[in-house]
């Protein structure tokens, strides 16, 4: 895997922060700010795959109509008051 440099601007105190996870675990900040660049990546990719899956759903018809989610939630309120 070929390495890339990359510049951008943080506020110090999360360099700090930074810097102080990465001494915790004994690496450095590269290390840090790469395994976030994933996680981060990571979730992106899985929100899409959702929105991409609902959006399926939708074009497919498979959708609860809002007047049948309103009498739902309004039942949720009745439970409630009844309890």
């Amino acid at each position: 895997m070929s390495l890339k440099t990359l510049t951008f601007r943080v506020p110090e105190k999360k360099v700090a922060a930074l810097d102080s996870a990465a001494a915790h675990q004994q690496r450095d900040r590269s290390f840090i700010l790469n395994e976030a660049v994933d996680q981060y990546l990571s979730l992106q990719e899985y929100h899409l795959a959702l929105i991409d899956e609902g959006i399926r759903a939708a074009d497919a018809g498979d959708v609860v109509p809002h007047s049948e989610v309103m009498k739902m939630v309004a039942s949720w309120s009745k439970k409630k008051k009844s309890a």
